[in-house]
This record gives C-alpha cells, sequence and structure tokens, in this order.
C-alpha cells in the first residue's frame, strides 16, 4: 500500500469529528487532499448498515449480530473506499476502524476479543492503519457534550458500559505501541490537535507544519 491511513479511535462525545475536521484542513493546506470516511458508512451498503445499527427500534438487537454487521459494514468499506485509495497513494482518515470493534464489542459488550480481531482481519484483508489517535475522555464528560443530542442506540447504553470501552481503548494500545497512541480529549480543542499533528509526524516521518 502506497498511501497513508490515519484513523481516529475513542467513545462518542470524545471529540473525534473535530480532530478530523481539523487535520484535514492542514492537509489541505499542504497540498495533501485526505479522504474523510466514518464508520460504519462510506458506501451505500454501509450507510444502510449504520442506519439499522444506531436505531432506537432495533434496541434487542443481539451482540453477535450487532458485531457481524459492524464488520459487515467494514468489509464493505475496505473494498470499495479504503484499499483502491491507499493503492492510489491517497491519505485516508476514517472516523472509528478495527479498534471500535474491539472496544466496543469485546470490552463493552463483553464478546471473545481474539475471535472479533480475527473476523477484523478477514474482514480489512489484514489492512491496519498506519496510526490511530485515540482520545481518551472521562465518559462522564463525554456524556455531558452530547447531552443537546438524542441519543442512539449505541449512545444510550449507559456509563458503566462506557467505563468498559474506554478500559478497552487502553488494553487496546497497550498491545498496539506501534500504531496507537492516546491522547488527552480533556484539553482544549488547539492543544489537542498540536498533539495530534506530533503523533501525526512522528509515525508518518512526515514534515507537516503544526502552525
Amino acid at each position: 500500500m502506497k498511501g497513508k491511513f490515519i484513523t481516529f479511535e475513542g467513545i462518542d462525545g470524545s471529540g473525534k469529528t473535530t480532530q478530523i475536521n481539523l487535520l484535514e484542513q492542514k492537509l489541505i493546506k499542504e497540498g495533501i487532499s485526505p479522504l474523510i470516511l466514518r464508520e460504519p458508512g462510506g458506501t451505500r451498503l454501509s450507510e444502510r448498515i449504520r442506519q439499522i445499527l444506531l436505531d432506537r427500534k432495533n434496541i434487542n438487537l443481539s451482540s453477535v449480530a450487532e458485531s457481524l454487521l459492524f464488520v459487515a459494514a467494514r468489509a464493505q468499506l475496505v473494498s470499495d473506499q479504503i484499499k483502491p485509495a491507499l493503492e492510489q497513494g491517497k491519505y485516508v482518515i476514517c472516523d472509528r476502524f478495527i479498534d471500535s470493534t474491539v472496544a466496543y464489542q469485546g470490552y463493552g459488550r463483553r464478546l471473545n476479543v481474539e475471535y472479533l480481531e480475527q473476523l477484523n482481519n478477514y474482514a480489512t484483508d489484514n489492512i491496519h492503519p498506519d496510526i490511530t489517535i485515540i482520545l481518551d475522555i472521562n465518559p462522564g464528560k463525554a456524556a455531558l457534550r452530547k447531552q443537546s443530542d438524542t441519543p442512539d442506540r449505541m449512545e444510550d447504553i449507559g456509563i458503566d458500559f462506557f467505563l468498559r470501552v474506554q478500559k478497552g481503548y487502553y488494553e487496546i494500545a497497550n498491545r498496539h505501541l506501534k500504531r496507537c497512541v492516546i491522547i488527552d480529549g480533556n484539553l482544549s480543542e488547539n492543544k489537542v490537535f498540536e498533539l495530534v499533528m506530533k503523533e501525526v509526524n512522528k509515525k508518518l516521518s512526515k514534515g507537516i507544519s503544526c502552525n
């Protein structure tokens, strides 16, 4: 793969969208036009799956079915968007990827982490990010940030679930030190982005201006 693949992870309300937007603007200023994607979504089929997963009417969706739907959406996204873009040498920035399934369904739903990782590898043809930024924030503070929004099916699970997800992200980062970095999402927006740029430059060996 000739391109660069950057993913952002963290619990809902951690600030991923804001930082992705800032990174996109920075790369464009540097003459790089990144492909911005989200999970689940990014293709016609994956967006349909997203509707199922986030619909509060599907509150009784089993954890196993939930996991398989996330992985199915990811497989289509990789096939249609991520793999072709990387082969063309593009920068790809994705809001969530393989680590979300491990954190949310593995640690959050208490499913088998090893099996979920195997599913991820199968669905993505063993494509992994060059760098994964994990924005860490207290679940209580994240909930306050989301107060004005109507919670979707995943966001409406409860604080204990998100505490398990947060712990899951710590475990993931510890096991994948070469690509994962945890950044304190409680800091100011500008400070978080400064740290994001520092880590992106370090991991990708690029001299992108931090100003």
